[in-house]
């Protein structure tokens, strides 16, 4: 059986394994049963390297040993991988989670703040921006900016930007909405967004755009914009810039209002 580069890949993000585990992994599901030295030259994995790597995908619970002589290795069902990943994903993300909470109680924390406190004097207050690379980071980075608005938050986007925001950020919306926070979006409002703007349309102002813009203002200081076109960029490699600019954000701001009184009419 021929591996791909991209399945490897994929096996490599979801289930956590490095290269050698991901390629010792399918090797042996493809086997069946095996010994550590066919398994290396089926998966072209150094032979000093494979009694490790089984060592490791034992202790993750992706094969079994199978006494004998010579020793081999039978691969367990690829469901019950799944389940058992999954299960052990859980349990780190509460473990996790729980260090976190306490972490905010302990000394650990207040010295993080401290030395936090102590650069941000440092910075000169046109230093506050910064840029993020690929979607995850983006609208991490969106929500934590968004649930911070007090007064306002204007979102220019595309017609994929807004479908993704409903995924995304409907719930920051709902608690914007209960804050009493004015929410309005201009993006293209065509067939393909007619499901998400009836799930937003309570929780903000929705327009019609036909521009290709993509940008955020919160409580006319803080910024972040994309500068490729979504249709252009592989999602992992998109970028955003994000500034705490007063003077940006009014410009920008008021080109928006401007904008904004001629979309009544195309408002759908």
């Amino acid at each position: 059986m021929i591996v791909s580069k991209d399945f490897l890949g994929k096996l490599r993000l979801y289930f956590g394994l490095n290269l050698y585990e991901a390629r010792i992994w399918t090797a042996l599901l493809s086997r069946g049963v095996s010994s550590a030295g066919e398994l290396s030259d089926i998966a072209n994995v150094p032979r000093s390297r494979s009694y490790d790597i089984l060592e490791s995908l034992e202790r993750k619970g992706f094969i079994v040993q199978k006494p004998g002589k010579p020793l081999k290795y039978s691969a367990l069902p690829p469901a019950e991988v799944v389940e058992r990943v999954r299960k052990n994903l859980k349990v780190d993300a509460d473990k996790s989670s729980q260090g976190l909470d306490s972490l905010r109680e302990g000394e650990l924390f207040k010295g993080l703040r401290e030395l936090f406190g102590q650069g941000a004097e440092l910075v000169d207050p046109h230093e506050y921006h910064g840029a993020m690379r690929g979607h995850s980071n983006i609208y991490d980075h969106l929500d934590h900016t968004l649930r911070k608005a007090k007064e306002s938050v204007t979102i220019v986007t595309t017609e994929s930007g807004l479908n993704l925001k409903g995924r995304k950020l409907k719930s920051t919306f709902e608690e914007l909405k209960r804050k009493g926070v004015k929410i309005r979006i201009a993006a293209p409002l065509t067939k393909n967004t007619a499901e998400v703007v009836k799930e937003l349309s309570s929780l903000a102002e929705i327009r019609h755009t036909n521009t290709s813009a993509r940008f955020c203002l919160v409580d006319g200081k803080d910024v972040t914009f994309m500068v490729n076109h979504d249709a252009e960029v592989h999602p992992e490699f998109d970028i955003g810039v994000w500034a705490q600019s007063p003077f940006f954000a009014e410009t920008l701001g008021r080109l928006f209002d401007l904008a904004w009184d001629e979309m009544k009419g195309k408002k759908r």
